[in-house]
């Protein structure tokens, strides 16, 4: 199935609204959708009714921040209620540090000369509560400081570079028992990314198994042909229900397009089979 279980618009940090995301999935062929906005699901409702529109099979979909061994994790959601209030409020509370955090990153932009940063980013911005690096990246693209957002994540607001600041997002048993309890299955995201060493990995997936996590991203945009068989074999290793999705942002931007991953290596569970009766038919 040309499922895809990871992508984002502009109600946090992408820059199309929910509907031309569903659009443009439905367009490139995706037989399964999952919208999954940064810390909230304030466009679950949009995405839910432009999919049916389309004639698209939906899941309900979240990626939620975390902090593990002090590196900060997405965790992504499907198939949940987007209307649990505990959930809801979960995601509430990790969205509130994101104004602070991004005028702190202002301040340290203007010790190297980039004055006025947070105002630069803020039309860049659907959702102010969810004001992020990615949205700061544009900025310094728009105003010439770099060439593009590759550029800008080089040079500026990640760890050892000038702007950025961490941040303490919710904890892994947060975020897991948020999703479990409000019916969904948690996923770790792009496991390639986080450039654990072997033992941090190790410890990452075995909490987030005891914890009642069921899935990883095997096959994603952050993801090589080799990441892909490595965590194919993490998901056999875990019994964990292997996940895919392009972790699309923007046209302009995003390194795969929607509907356009590999598909998942042989021998896995993708995770929408234990999602069937979550899945929102069209109609």
């Amino acid at each position: 199935m040309n499922a895809d279980l990871h992508c984002h618009s502009s109600v946090s940090d992408g820059t199309l609204e929910p509907e031309a995301v569903a659009a443009r999935a439905k367009a490139n062929g995706v037989e399964l959708w999952a919208l999954t906005d940064h810390d909230e699901v304030g466009g679950q409702q949009r995405a839910r009714a432009a999919a049916q529109a389309l004639g698209l099979p939906y899941l309900t979909g979240t990626e939620i921040s975390v902090t593990f061994a002090g590196v900060t994790v997405h965790i992504v959601g499907l198939g949940f209620d987007a209307s649990d209030a505990r959930l809801t409020r979960g995601l509430a509370a990790t969205r509130g540090g994101r104004e602070a955090r991004a005028r702190e990153m202002s301040d340290e932009l203007a010790k190297v000369g980039i004055v006025g940063a947070y105002e630069g980013a803020l039309p860049f911005v659907g959702n102010p509560d969810l004001i992020s690096r990615t949205h700061f990246a544009r900025h310094l693209v728009e105003s010439g400081v770099c060439s593009d957002t590759q550029e800008v994540f080089r040079r500026f607001l990640v760890e050892g570079k000038p702007g950025f600041v961490p941040h303490r997002w919710a904890t892994l048993r947060d975020a897991v028992t948020w999703i479990g309890d409000a019916g969904g299955i948690a996923v770790v995201a792009h496991p390639a990314r986080y450039k654990f060493t072997p033992t941090e990995e190790y410890a990452l997936f075995t909490e987030f198994k005891a914890l009642g996590g069921r899935g990883v991203e095997v096959v994603t945009g952050a993801h090589s042909a080799a990441d892909a068989l490595r965590y194919a074999d993490t998901a056999r290793e875990f019994d964990l229900l292997a996940s895919r999705g392009s972790d699309f942002h923007s046209p302009e931007e995003s390194r795969i397009d929607l509907g356009t991953l590999p598909p998942l290596p042989g021998g896995l569970t993708p995770v929408w089979e234990a999602l069937t009766s979550q899945i929102l038919a069209p109609g």
